[in-house]
């Protein structure tokens, strides 16, 4: 019976990895494509969205236009990741590129006019101890091992040579892969090693190249005893090992740009804390910690949520929180805030998206995005402006303020010196007397 076992384990151990994933066709190497050039704007837009699996470049051409037409009558900031989210593993074999996905998603976002963003995540399955050649998808999430960190810094100079009109770069994304179990923390002296690489190589690219990190998911919990942090709040308690992993890194960087995390404003055991405006105050707070910490870096939000998991909030609810993280955003002085765009193909299931899929047609957060791109770009001066009932938000500049009731009801209140009815969540605009 021992001779039997020991002959199979000898038999299984000889045997080659069993391949894991789809097969991938290589298509023949292609030549970049001519892409226009990102428009010219008077200042940094700060707003923007990234775009997921659903996005216009791969609805019909109307739909595609209708949407381009969204997106791009105010430029704002256009994100896509190398992998995942719409885009096909791109270098499915060492030195073999696939860029179909990326070249189809970067042409959409010139036709719309995009401010474009890249991220440079995730990583092929050959630099991950997956099998070359194939993709196996539920291995997204699994960061490159040590050993292809050069290989990794090389496919970003190369994403990097192929799109000359991207000039701003973002290193991964939430840590991914990136956890040291044994020690219940971040591996961030892990990523950091990856991040320097691949900063090098997109300087040597180009040095007029943006890059940032280290896009930490930073995540809070209600006020309770024993929860000590640097960053808190009456929304809550930032989760002290994602400060840790920021500070690491502002340390130990070679170089950054720009700063970049990302967050929810509902907290992990509690939802919204105390209730869904209050709770923003966490977006508020964190911007200001890490601009300090940081040495002044602009701070970028690569995505952010303010609704529980039910997702049970009905439109104008959603829309209303949102505006007021946004007004959080502007108000704190975030230098960038992308929207993670919620697409499906199904208009019925697109809760909070800014086309409708079926149709290209604007839905309501398109205006909130555009209004906010158009009227609170970067460099805006902001002014004090005041509601008579505090349950209404203001966030206002010389020549243009917008408004959120934040109650289940309507209200009637007085803003810049006139009277305005709000229905229950509304979203209101109003131009002043500014030059």
């Amino acid at each position: 019976m021992t001779v039997v076992l020991l002959v199979g384990i000898i038999v299984f151990a000889g045997r080659p990895d069993i391949p894991r994933g789809q097969v991938v066709t290589i298509p023949p190497p292609q030549p970049a494509p001519v892409l226009e050039a990102p428009p010219v704007v008077d200042a940094w837009p700060r707003w923007g969205i990234t775009h997921t699996e659903f996005s216009a470049d791969n609805a019909t051409s109307e739909v595609s236009g209708a949407a381009a037409h969204v997106l791009g009558r105010v430029p704002m900031l256009q994100n896509q990741h190398i992998m995942g989210w719409g885009a096909d593993n791109p270098e499915p074999v060492a030195g073999k590129y696939n860029f179909r996905d990326l070249d189809s998603r970067l042409q959409f976002m010139a036709q719309a006019k995009a401010v474009p963003i890249i991220t440079l995540c995730c990583a092929p399955d050959w630099m991950k101890g997956g099998t070359s050649g194939r993709t196996d998808w539920a291995e997204l999430e699994t960061a490159p091992r040590r050993e292809h960190f050069d290989a990794y810094a090389k496919l970003a100079a190369t994403v990097a040579k192929r799109y000359p009109t991207v000039k701003h770069y973002m290193v991964w994304n939430e840590l991914k892969g990136f956890w040291n179990t044994a020690q219940n923390r971040w591996d961030i002296e892990g990523y950091t090693e990856l991040y320097n690489k691949v900063y090098t190589a997109l300087k040597a690219v180009n040095k007029d190249i943006k890059v940032g990190g280290p896009y930490v998911s930073v995540g809070s919990s209600p006020p309770a005893e024993g929860r000590t942090s640097e960053v808190k709040g009456a929304w809550g308690v930032v989760d002290q090992r994602d400060l840790d992993a920021v500070s690491y890194w502002i340390k130990n960087k070679k170089g950054a740009d720009f700063i970049i995390v990302d967050g929810a404003s509902v907290t992990k055991e509690a939802g919204a804390y105390p209730d869904e405006f209050t709770a923003l105050g966490k977006f508020s707070a964190l911007t200001t910690w890490l601009r300090e910490k940081s040495g002044g870096l602009p701070v970028w939000w690569a995505e952010w949520y303010v609704e529980p998991n039910s997702r049970d909030w009905a439109e104008d609810r959603r829309i209303a929180v949102q505006t007021a993280a946004m007004m959080e955003f502007a108000a704190s002085g975030a230098a960038t805030s992308l929207y993670w765009s919620p697409q499906r193909k199904d208009a019925d299931e697109c809760q909070g998206c800014l086309w409708n899929p079926e149709t290209g047609a604007e839905l309501p957060m398109a205006g909130i995005m555009s209004g906010f791109t158009k009227w609170f770009p970067a460099d805006v001066a902001l002014e004090t402006v005041t509601s008579s009932d505090t349950r209404v938000k203001v966030l206002a500049q010389a020549r243009q303020l917008v408004m959120v009731n934040t109650a289940d009801t309507a209200v009637t209140t007085t803003v810049d010196g006139k009277q305005f009815q709000l229905k229950a969540y509304e979203v209101k605009w109003s131009a002043r007397g500014g030059a």
